[in-house]
């Protein structure tokens, strides 16, 4: 997946501390583990040579694909990940131009990489102008401000060549007297985990609270941990003026396809019917744009709605918050989930054949746009079992509830549809690729509805991929993935489940 996403970017007077991530992917596992379900984009390099130009009167030439990361599942029995924790923190801070207005521009960063040839600098410094943009989307509409909150977002860029970066923010208020302007704190990460970068700033804004300076040691002792494997805690050491020397655990998830996402703004935005209706035209790749005033609420909804399609990966444009300057992707006839401020939806919406969803709170409705028939895609039996499994959540669900619920009620569909995928791959010897026989495939399903909603999806892009992996799979790793392993966990079930009844 191509991904680029940006989060919880949340204006408000209180000084709460608002941790939300923009997602689009989520972010996956460690950047060896891609596959041949690797996202690409181009929107990155796209945009980044054009950075440097003046952004008024800037045009960009859309690209084909811009994704998130968030599905990278490979069990790994070792203790540590490879790869250091980031690669670089930088803080952006918005400057007054010669025109009057504010544009972000980077005053530190740690830590400075000399003796880089030529080409490797300038790429280097194209990357670092690119990031100020996904630091602060909002454009240069910008203020010196008395009272702002803390928030957190994350973003994904992925360059042509497959190479990607995460990027995890941070924007705060420094502390003071009068009005003055926000600061963003921007790690750059091979690896993608936003529950423990967020951690990580808590520490880092504890320690701007002193100085600038009492943030170096922490980042170095950071930088030289390695970085855990799902399930497992890496401990850093680090001295706090007051509070003295401490021992600041950091864990990661054991589940890593799932520690990239937060389900409880998509069910406390939408209705479970609004939620499977959005799943439908997802699933069919469609066009679709977010509208919320939150661009937290935009990450977190992208983000969970793009997991709610594993095992199957969007492989499509995927921006979870559109920064202004980048507003004219929504015309791309292409499909694509978007995230889009409010304020930018009168530019958004002037389109046909999209479904466009209204998160905002107070509104009126919540399909602005619709094709119509999103409420008959999915299989009826199939989509009430889907509802029947989501009621095992409430209000108060935690989010470890939520990260258990939502993909048990979402997998068996998937399971239930194409989880016989595996019989219809033919193989001529052990070391041949094998060859996925459709036809016989879509034959095989007794029920109607069932088969028609099938013969649709196994012509979307996410399928056709996932049936590509499967064939080109050694023989002997048939059975052995995750999907493999939860279809007959499935199966398990329900024939005990028969036995009962």
């Amino acid at each position: 997946m191509s991904t680029i996403t940006l989060s919880n970017v949340k204006k408000r007077g209180t000084k709460a501390n608002s941790r939300k991530h923009l997602s689009v992917f989520l972010p996956g596992e460690d950047q060896q583990d891609m596959g041949a379900m690797k996202r690409f984009s181009t929107l990155f390099s796209s945009f980044r040579g054009k950075i440097s130009k003046e952004r008024t009167g800037m045009e960009l030439d859309l690209p084909a694909s811009t994704e998130l990361s968030p599905i990278e599942e490979k069990e790994k029995e070792q203790r540590y990940a490879s790869g250091f924790f980031f690669e670089y923190l930088v803080v952006v801070r918005p400057k007054k131009t010669k025109d009057g207005i504010y544009e972000p521009q980077i005053i530190y960063q740690f830590p400075k990489k000399d003796g880089m040839v030529r080409i490797q600098k300038e790429e280097e410094e194209k990357t670092l102008k690119a990031l100020t943009l996904f630091c602060f989307p909002e454009g240069v509409n910008w203020a010196p401000l008395t009272e702002y909150s803390s928030e957190t977002f994350s973003f994904v860029l992925t360059d042509v060549d497959g190479t990607r970066k995460n990027g995890y923010c941070r924007r705060l208020l420094p502390d003071g007297k009068g009005a003055r302007l926000p600061e963003a704190y921007c790690i750059i990460s091979n690896l993608a985990c936003f529950g423990l970068f967020s951690k990580i700033f808590d520490e880092v804004e504890q320690r701007r609270k002193y100085s600038m300076a009492m943030i170096y040691p922490f980042m170095q002792s950071l930088r030289e941990s390695p970085f855990p494997a799902p399930g497992h805690t890496v401990n850093i050491k680090s001295f706090i003026p007051e509070r003295g020397t401490e021992i600041i655990s950091l864990t990661r998830p054991t589940d890593s396809w799932l520690e990239h996402v937060d389900f409880r703004t998509l069910f406390k935005c939408l209705t479970d019917e609004e939620v499977l209706q959005v799943f439908a035209a997802t699933v069919l790749e469609r066009r679709i744009i977010f509208i919320a005033d939150e661009l937290g609420t935009l990450s977190q909804v992208i983000h969970a709605v793009a997991v709610l399609l594993y095992p199957f990966i969007w492989q499509h444009t995927l921006i979870s918050i559109v920064p202004e300057i980048l507003i004219d992707v929504v015309m791309a006839p292409t499909p694509y989930l978007l995230g889009v401020q409010k304020s930018l939806a009168d530019q958004a919406t002037d389109q046909s054949e999209l479904l466009v969803v209204d998160l905002s709170e107070g509104r009126k409705e919540t399909f602005i746009k619709c094709m119509g028939d999103e409420d008959t895609i999915l299989p009826h039996k199939l989509k009430e079992e889907i509802k029947q499994a989501l009621s095992a959540k409430n209000e108060k669900s935690s989010l470890e509830e939520l990260n258990r619920v939502v993909p048990e009620a979402f997998l068996p569909f998937f399971i239930n549809t194409v989880g016989h995928f595996s019989k219809y791959i033919v193989r001529n010897g052990k070391d041949q690729q094998g060859e996925f026989k459709r036809t016989n495939f879509c034959k095989a399903i007794e029920s109607k509805s069932t088969r028609r909603f099938v013969k649709t999806f196994v012509q979307t892009q996410m399928f056709d991929l996932f049936i590509q992996e499967m064939e080109q799979r050694p023989a002997s790793q048939d059975g052995t993935g995750l999907f493999d392993r939860k279809i007959v966990e499935y199966q398990k079930r329900m024939k005990e489940k028969a036995k009962k009844n």
